[in-house]
């Protein structure tokens, strides 16, 4: 059974940091490329960061260069967010994603269940 789980949100004050982590379990974690998505309320779901593996040049969304880095610890298929720096438009709920696309063309894509970060005063 495939799972991403996420954890690590909550309310946050503006300036604060969190550390969001998504564990998977159920396919073959180390041939995936893994994103963060976010969502807020009213709006579309967008694109925060992007890791692949070998994890060479992460790829991050211009609104959280320089505050946010992605990265991942293969040994416990695991990938995190840390988010520094926090602001409110960064409220929204985020949600770990794999993909891969095999050499056939078939792409395998799989969704955690999303954590929410609410930064707020």
């Amino acid at each position: 059974q495939v799972q991403l789980v996420e954890s690590g949100g909550g309310l946050v004050q503006p300036g604060g940091s969190l550390r969001l982590s998504c564990e998977t379990s159920g396919f073959n974690y180390y041939d995936f490329g893994m994103k963060w998505y976010r969502q807020a309320p009213g709006k579309e779901r967008e694109l925060v960061a992007a890791i692949g593996n070998p994890a060479l040049q992460p790829d991050y969304a211009e609104s959280v260069k320089a505050r946010f880095t992605i990265s991942r610890d293969d040994a416990k298929r695991t990938i995190y967010l840390q988010m520094n720096n926090l602001k409110p438009e960064d409220t929204a709920v985020y949600f770990c994603n794999a993909r891969l696309e095999d050499l056939d063309g078939k792409v395998y894509e799989y969704w955690g269940q999303g954590t929410q970060v609410t930064v707020s005063s």
